[in-house]
C-alpha cells in the first residue's frame, strides 16, 4: 500500500476522474435502457462503460493501457473462478427447492425449454438428456459469449478501479468500497425495472458486495482481471439462464427467487464472509 500522502493524493485523484468518466459515459446507456429499450445493445454498450474509463483514465494520467493485469495468471485461480459462481447458485437453487419457494420443473417444463434450445426433436432425446445438453451448452457457449460483454466491467472494476484503492485501503476497504460502486451502477436498472424495488435493491447490494469480496481476492491472488471476467459470466449465466427454467414458481415466493431473491442474497452472503476472512488471513 502507499503510504506518503503524495501518492495516496495522486491515487485519489485517478480514483475520482474513473468514477467520473464512468458515470458520464454510464448515464448514455442508462437512458437508453429505462427510456427506449433494454435491448442487448444498450446494456452491451453499459458494460463496457467502466473499461473505456479505465483506458480514458489511464490516458489522462498518462499510463499505458499495458500497465493492466492483462496476464492470464495461475490455472489454479481460473479454475476456481468457475467453480464458486457455480456452486453458489447451486446452492441457492437447492435451498429454494428443499424449503419449497420453487420446484424443481417438471418434465413438460423442461421440454419447453429444451424446445428454445433447439434440443427437441433430435431423435428419442428425453427431458433429463436435453437438460444435461442445455447446462452443458449455457455453462461452456454461454459463458464465453457472457464474457464478451463481462470482460467491459471486469477490465474497468477488478482490471483497473480495484488496484488502484488498493493504494489507499485494507482488502477490507477495497472490497467493499468498489462494490457498493459496482451496486450503486446498477440502480437506475433495478428501480425502473423492480417489482419490490426497496427488497431488490437491498438484495442486489449484499448480493454484489459479497461477490466484491471473492473476485477482489481471486484478482489480488492471481494479479490477473481474467478470473474475475469468468467469475462474472458464470454467475450471470446459471442464475439468469439456467437454473430460473429449471425452477417452477411457488405462489407467494417471488421475492426469494433469482438474482435479485433473498435467498441468493443469503448464500452469496455467506461466500462472501468467507472471503472477507481468507482475505484478511492472507494479508491480502
Amino acid at each position: 500500500m502507499i503510504n506518503s500522502i503524495p501518492n495516496k493524493k495522486d491515487a485519489w485523484n485517478t480514483i475520482f476522474i474513473f468514477l467520473g468518466i464512468v458515470t458520464v459515459l454510464s448515464s448514455i446507456f442508462h437512458y437508453a435502457i429505462v427510456n427506449l429499450y433494454p435491448s442487448s445493445t444498450y446494456i452491451g454498450g453499459l458494460m463496457w462503460c467502466p473499461a473505456l474509463a479505465a483506458f480514458l483514465t489511464l490516458k489522462v494520467k498518462g499510463r499505458s493501457v499495458r500497465s493492466l493485469p492483462w496476464q492470464w495468471g495461475d490455472w489454479k485461480y481460473i479454475k476456481l473462478s468457475y467453480l464458486v459462481p457455480f456452486l453458489y447458485v447451486l446452492g441457492t437453487y437447492i435451498l429454494i427447492w428443499v424449503f419449497e419457494f420453487g420446484n424443481m420443473a417438471s418434465s413438460e417444463t423442461v421440454v419447453e425449454w429444451a424446445k428454445e434450445l433447439g434440443l427437441v426433436g433430435i431423435g428419442s432425446l428425453s427431458p433429463f438428456a436435453a437438460t444435461i445438453i442445455a447446462i452443458v451448452l449455457m455453462g461452456s457457449v454461454g459463458v464465453a459469449r457472457a464474457m464478451a460483454t463481462t470482460l467491459g466491467e471486469e477490465i474497468g472494476w477488478r482490471g483497473f478501479f480495484i488496484y488502484e484503492l488498493r493504494k489507499v485501503m485494507s482488502f477490507k476497504g477495497v472490497s467493499l468500497f468498489s462494490g457498493f460502486i459496482w451496486a450503486l451502477w446498477h440502480w437506475p436498472i433495478i428501480v425502473y425495472y423492480g417489482n419490490n424495488v426497496v427488497l431488490e435493491l437491498a438484495c442486489f447490494f449484499v448480493v454484489i458486495i459479497s461477490m466484491s469480496f471473492i473476485m477482489t481476492y481471486y484478482t489480488f491472488k492471481s494479479n490477473s482481471l481474467w478470473p474475475a471476467a469468468i467469475f462474472h459470466a458464470v454467475s450471470n449465466v446459471y442464475v439468469q439462464k439456467i437454473f430460473p427454467p429449471l425452477t417452477e414458481q411457488v405462489e407467494g415466493s417471488e421475492y426469494w427467487l433469482g438474482e435479485n431473491g433473498i435467498m441468493f442474497a443469503v448464500v452469496t452472503l455467506v461466500f462472501g464472509l468467507m472471503y472477507w476472512k481468507k482475505g484478511i488471513k492472507e494479508k491480502l
